[in-house]
C-alpha cells in the first residue's frame, strides 16, 4: 500500500515522533509511506528511504490564515495530485494536528483518517483562557472533525468525544501509538555526553503550560530527597527562569533537547510527568521500556491506561505538588517491579501498523 501521512512539520513533537515510528514499520512490512508536511521544519533524523514532500513554501501567507482556507486547500490539493502523478495513487491518508487536519478534510481525499492526539475538551478549556479569538480558532479546528473517520490514541479520548458529542464523527476507534522496543533498547545503550554521574530524576516535555513545569518545580521544593532533576525541553532559558521563581534552580539540570533521550531515561532513577492533560504520553511507555519507573499525574488521558497493576500506585492527582513530591520520594525508596508491564505488549509497532492498515479494509 502507498500511504500518505500528513502533518504540520517534523519539528520534534510527540505526534511527529509517533508518525515516524509508524512510517518505519510500514516500510519494514513492505509498504510505501510518504510524509506530506505543511512546512519545512525538521528536527528528527529522516531516513533517506522515506519520502518527505513539503507542501507549502516557507512563510506562505495562505497557510497562516485562520479563516479563509480556500487558497491553502487548493494549493494542498494540487500538491497531492502532483505527487500522485509522480508516485501513484495513495491507498490511505492519515492526517495529524489541527492546522493540517483543517486543510486535509477539505481536500476530499479518500480514504482519510484523522488522528486525535490529545483531549479535545482540555485543549478548548486552555484556549478559552487565552481569549475569545484563541478559543474560536481552536473550536473551528475541532469542528473540522465532524463527519470524519477518527483514530484516537487512547480509549479515554474516544470516550470523551462520544460522551460530550461536541464532535460527531463518521466513525471512531482507538489505536495506540506504536513503539519499536528493539530500537529503544539499542539507543538506550549508546553513550551520551552530559549525563550526571550520580542519581537523578528526569522530566521530558516541551516548555508549555500543559506540561505544568510550575507543578513540577513546586513538588521538587517539597521533596524530602534533594536528588537533582534533569529537564529535557526545547526552551532551557524559560525553564531555568521558572525554576528560579520557585527556588529550585540548584536542583535542576537543563541540557536542552536531545535527539536521543533514551540513555538519559535509562540512567534515571525515575521519570516524572506533571501534565494537566495528554493523549497517550509516549514518554511514560518509553521510560517503562527502558526499565525506569514513572510517577505521573492521573491526567486525561492515557496515564491510567499505561500505569496498571503495581504501577497505578504512582498516579497522583493533577495540580497537587505535595502528592507528587510524596510519590517521587516513595519511588526512590520502594520502586515498583517492572517485570510485567501490560501496556508494552499492546503498543508494539508491528501490531499497531497492522491496525492502521486494517482501516482500509
Amino acid at each position: 500500500m502507498r500511504i500518505a501521512i500528513a502533518i504540520d512539520s517534523l519539528a520534534g513533537g510527540g505526534a511527529e515522533k509517533v508518525m515516524l515510528t509508524l512510517a518505519k514499520e510500514f516500510t519494514e512490512l513492505g509498504h510505501e509511506p510518504h510524509f506530506l508536511v505543511m512546512t519545512d521544519s525538521v528536527a528528527f533524523d529522516i531516513p533517506d528511504t522515506l519520502p518527505v514532500h513539503v507542501c507549502f513554501a516557507s512563510k506562505d501567507s495562505d497557510l497562516k490564515r485562520s479563516w479563509n482556507l480556500a487558497p491553502a486547500v487548493k494549493k494542498l490539493t494540487d500538491k497531492i495530485r502532483s505527487i500522485e502523478q509522480e508516485v501513484g495513487k495513495f491507498d490511505l491518508f492519515i492526517s495529524n494536528l489541527d492546522k493540517t487536519n483543517r486543510l486535509m478534510v477539505k481536500t476530499k481525499v479518500s480514504p482519510l483518517f484523522v488522528v486525535v492526539h490529545a483531549s479535545v475538551e482540555e485543549e478548548l478549556t486552555r484556549h478559552a483562557k487565552l481569549g475569545p479569538f484563541a478559543y474560536l480558532k481552536k473550536l473551528w479546528a475541532k469542528k473540522a472533525l465532524n463527519g470524519q473517520h477518527l483514530v484516537t490514541v487512547s480509549e479515554g479520548i474516544a470516550n470523551e468525544i462520544l460522551q460530550t458529542k461536541r464532535i460527531r464523527p463518521a466513525s471512531i476507534r482507538c489505536i495506540y501509538n506504536p513503539f519499536e522496543f528493539e530500537d529503544i533498547n539499542a539507543l538506550s545503550q549508546q553513550e551520551a555526553q552530559g549525563i550526571p554521574d550520580g542519581d537523578y530524576l528526569i522530566h521530558i516535555g516541551r516548555y508549555v503550560k500543559q506540561k505544568r513545569h510550575d507543578v513540577l518545580f513546586q513538588s521538587i521544593s517539597q521533596m524530602k530527597s534533594q536528588i537533582p532533576v534533569v529537564l529535557l525541553c526545547h526552551n532551557p532559558k524559560k525553564a531555568l527562569k521558572a525554576a528560579k521563581k520557585f527556588g529550585v534552580e540548584h536542583r535542576v539540570i537543563i541540557p536542552g533537547f536531545q535527539s536521543n533521550p533514551f540513555p538519559w531515561i535509562k540512567n534515571a532513577k525515575a521519570l516524572v510527568l506533571s501534565s494537566d492533560f495528554e493523549g497517550l504520553p509516549t514518554v511514560l511507555i518509553e521510560s517503562l521500556a527502558c526499565g525506569t519507573p514513572v510517577v505521573s499525574t492521573d491526567c486525561p488521558h492515557g496515564p491510567r491506561e499505561i500505569m496498571t497493576g503495581e504501577q497505578a500506585r504512582f498516579l497522583v492527582p493533577r495540580r497537587d505538588p505535595k502528592s507528587l513530591a510524596a510519590k517521587l520520594d516513595e519511588v526512590l525508596l520502594t520502586p515498583p517491579s517492572l517485570a510485567e508491564v501490560d501496556i508494552l505488549t499492546k503498543v508494539q509497532a508491528a501490531r499497531i501498523a497492522q491496525e492502521y492498515l486494517a482501516l482500509v479494509k
